[in-house]
């Protein structure tokens, strides 16, 4: 019989036979939920938290507050508190410099929004424009028939080869 054939699993390490399972149960937030107390996030972004108040002083961060007035950072502001950071420390940017990149990239991300609203409200104006020109087509095929050579005219403007010419009058005759 092979080793371990036929015989019950081993527990894990520190585990006795028969003991429960942990379950593991996961919590979804929104991201911009503020869940974190201060020293939580600034464990979380790797800084100090005095550097968090000296960002929030700057403008460069606004946290949430608890009725009590404690500050809730979310999973967004430390991510945010990461990117600043790494333009402080990885980039050189000194505070005025990362507030004109925030700032720059909040006006790319409207310019963005704004381009998808117009490329949008242009495909509309197109698709309208496209039924409209439809339309007009449909409605002078039935006035336009080809007429020598090729030629393309009103059919109200064509005289018909088996059409009588108007009889003279009396008057006209004279």
């Amino acid at each position: 019989m092979a080793p371990g054939a036929g015989s019950a699993p081993t527990p894990a390490p520190g585990r006795r036979r028969g003991d429960a399972i942990p379950t593991v149960t996961r919590v979804e937030l929104e991201t911009d939920r503020g869940v974190f107390m201060i020293s939580v996030a600034a464990q979380l972004a790797n800084m100090h938290p005095q550097t968090l108040r000296v960002y929030e002083a700057r403008g460069l961060i606004e946290p949430k507050r608890s009725p009590k007035g404690t500050r809730l950072y979310s999973q967004e502001d430390v991510e945010l508190l990461r990117r600043i950071q790494e333009m402080t420390a990885d980039l050189g940017l000194n505070l005025a410099g990362v507030e004109r990149v925030l700032r720059l990239e909040q006006e790319i991300e409207s310019m963005h929004a704004r381009i998808e609203e117009i490329e949008l409200q242009a495909l509309k104006a197109q698709v309208r424009l496209a039924k409209e020109l439809e339309e007009v087509r449909r409605s002078f095929r039935a006035e336009l028939v080809p007429y020598r050579s090729g030629e393309i005219v009103r059919a109200a403007d064509v005289r018909s080869p088996f059409r009588r010419p108007p009889r003279r009058s009396a008057d006209d005759a004279a």
